[in-house]
């Protein structure tokens, strides 16, 4: 079951017997999008504090919900599960001892939407035993595969702050009461009972809290009504809270991140005024800061910890391909992660959990390439064993490569992306769909496997990827840059892209399309309106398209900062109309393909009917698909493969890729 990997300065790749057993290449011309539409096999996985469970999240029901499955090590079987209704998701889940997991709940309600904490806690123990709900905000019943019985509804919202290493019955929490401007608590936890004991409040609203390396609560940051965050520090329980950075006088936003092994010192997360976010070291006994660690390009975009603990040793860096970076280069965590690099070259590698002692260690490999794979490291025999596949049916020697890409905006800021390119093919007049990210604000295109992205390319399609201003992972002005620039300055980085994509002989001119979801929607829907010329064709999933209208319909404005971040970051209602595809339906000639669901809350399908009627009544020719049950994004597997199936068809009648293979 395991294929063997022995970790040395001069160690190759291991090759897993999964690997092996891939299918082979899909015929010539056609497109399966069966494996395209599968869900993963699991999602994480986690090892236990003495290493004898491996606890993994697991999607069901089409990806509509996803379960806890907890399996003994020695023989792979399972021992325990978890899981709760629709649209009812794993936020995350933690070893609190060998026998008792702690677990987040999220609510997910389409399958573009990012899950959505709903701050309840749930426990169960490894055997499956005691399961019980802790704490959280509504009534929770009985769920398949357990017996949690429901607990009095209480209207608040539960976090893990700190697991307590050294403890193997309590954890720290933070609860944030469900009222105007609540001030969170800090509070210790019972996992088996759910008593809770208060330690901490926060001194300004809406916090989160950091714990030093003994469970004692020392930072607090929030905001409050001004949307202008605060960060304070105290030097103990009891100590009094200090004003450490305020937006409203610095222009920075702090985010602490934890402190060293030794408590000496702490480390944090700023924003700059010129570029990409540093991490700042600061001294609890001084309360200076001094830079620890600065990228020129990128943002951390992950904290790496400790061998065995917590603590902050280093991050993660999108930066084109990922890669690591330390505070302390020789330290043995740094040393660590280069035996691994050394070993899966090629691919990224990251460490998702370790034994207390920390001699196994479970590592996760991905690449544009593979979706992921599961290793569990020995540290003293240096050997890792291949645990699982994510999507053990892609065979990564035949899937595209993504190449990171640099280019300059016509104003000069300098702009990053990747381009997915068909295997075996010359990079060269290839028909090219350019596909916009949703979000779009702090959200950011990296280097892995991207699905529609491998999925175009295997129909021959170059696929082109820009993070344009707005996005993030460059830095606090480059998000900046985006504020009030929906189709206009972040539609001409899209364009500047395509250009460019032309300029360097990849497109062929005469055969691009664009395509995206949820803002990638709309950006697809202006691009074929500002530049009628440009682009072939163009294909709206999920979108938002009449900009007025969100502040009107949608689960944006109906937030309580909803109506204020819509003014500040897309504008007023009254300058919206202007830049609204709905509105310029006069100026698109090329043909259209929208799909969108009936239950989607973020983009509500109006938007797409509103679309639909505009171009209509201008003559320009339209395809749609609506489902009437699905939300943000299409989540039952048949929607997905007809969907997927009706977007090559579209896009092969326009710039002539490969069609779905039809049964």
């Amino acid at each position: 079951m395991f294929a063997a990997l022995t970790l040395s300065p001069v160690s190759a790749h291991a090759e897993s017997t999964t690997a092996k057993a891939r299918p082979a290449n899909i015929s010539a011309g056609q497109v399966d999008v069966d494996r395209y539409v599968r869900a993963d096999l699991f999602e994480s996985i986690k090892i236990s504090p003495k290493g004898d469970y491996l606890a993994a999240t697991v999607p069901l029901d089409n990806g509509q919900r996803t379960g806890l499955v907890i399996m003994s090590r020695a023989d792979k079987t399972i021992t325990g599960t978890f899981s709760q209704g629709k649209n009812t998701h794993i936020d995350d889940f933690h070893w609190v001892n060998d026998e008792r997991v702690l677990i987040g709940i999220a609510e997910k309600l389409g399958a573009l939407e990012a899950p959505q904490s709903t701050g309840e806690l749930v426990a169960i123990n490894a055997d499956g035993g005691r399961p019980q709900f802790l704490v959280g905000q509504r009534m929770m019943g009985e769920g398949a595969g357990t017996r949690i019985q429901p607990r009095k509804v209480e209207r608040v919202a539960a976090y893990l702050v700190d697991p307590l290493l050294s403890d193997d019955k309590r954890v720290i929490i933070s609860v944030m009461p469900f009222s105007a401007d609540p001030y969170t608590r800090a509070e210790s936890m019972d996992v088996y009972t759910g008593r809770r004991v208060q330690v901490a409040k926060a001194p300004v609203r809406n916090a989160s809290f950091i714990t030093d390396n003994h469970g004692v609560v020392r930072f607090a940051a929030g905001a409050g009504t001004d949307r202008r965050q605060r960060v304070y520090y105290r030097d103990g329980d009891g100590s009094d809270w200090q004003l450490i950075n305020d937006e409203s006088a610095s222009n920075l936003v702090w985010y602490p991140l934890g402190f060293a092994a030794d408590d000496s010192v702490a480390y944090i997360g700023s924003t700059t005024l010129d570029g990409p976010d540093e991490v700042l070291a600061f001294d609890p006994a001084t309360g200076k800061t001094k830079r620890a660690l600065r990228d020129n390009d990128v943002d951390p975009a992950m904290v790496l910890q400790s061998v065995g603990g917590a603590a902050p040793v280093g991050v993660l860096l999108h930066d084109g391909k990922p890669r690591t970076a330390f505070f302390d280069e020789q330290s043995e965590d740094a040393r660590l992660y280069r035996s691994l690099e050394a070993a899966f070259a090629g691919d990224a590698v990251r460490i998702t959990s370790q034994t207390a002692d920390g001699n196994l260690t479970l590592v996760k490999t991905w690449s544009d390439r593979s979706p992921g794979d599961y290793y569990l490291f020995n540290r003293e025999t240096k050997k890792a064993d291949h645990l699982l596949s994510q999507r053990e049916w892609f065979d990564p020697r035949e899937m595209a490569e993504r190449r990171p890409i640099t280019l300059k905006a016509r104003d000069g800021l300098t702009l990053h992306g990747y381009l997915t390119l068909p295997k075996g093919v010359a990079a060269k007049n290839l028909p090219m769909v350019v596909h916009p990210h949703g979000g779009p604000f702090e959200i950011q295109d990296t280097w892995g496997f991207e699905n529609d992205s491998q999925l175009l390319a295997e129909a021959g399609y170059a696929v082109l990827q820009l993070n344009f201003r707005g996005s993030g992972g460059y830095g606090k002005p480059f998000i900046n840059a985006g504020q009030r620039q929906w189709g206009l300055a972040m539609q001409d980085d899209l364009t500047d892209a395509t250009r460019w994509a032309i300029k360097e002989g990849v497109a062929d001119a005469g055969r691009i399309c664009i395509y995206g979801g949820s803002y990638g929607a709309y950006a697809s829907l202006m691009g074929v309106a500002k530049e009628p010329d440009l682009y072939r064709c163009a294909v709206g999933y999920a979108g938002v398209y009449d900009l007025p209208t969100m502040h009107t319909h949608g689960d944006i404005q109906g937030h309580g900062s909803g109506e204020t971040y819509l003014r500040e970051w897309i504008g007023e209602r009254n300058e919206l109309a202007a830049v609204s595809p709905s509105n310029m339906a006069d100026r698109i000639k090329a043909p259209v393909f929208l799909a969108a669901g009936g239950e989607d809350q973020r983009t509500p399908i109006e938007h797409s009917k509103m679309m639909e009627r505009a171009l209509r009544s201008n003559g320009v020719p339209v395809e749609t698909l609506y489902y009437k049950n699905e939300g943000h994004g299409f989540y039952l597997e048949a929607n997905r493969r007809e969907y997927y199936t009706r977007l090559l068809d579209f896009l092969s009648r326009h710039i002539g890729g490969a069609r779905a293979k039809l049964d």
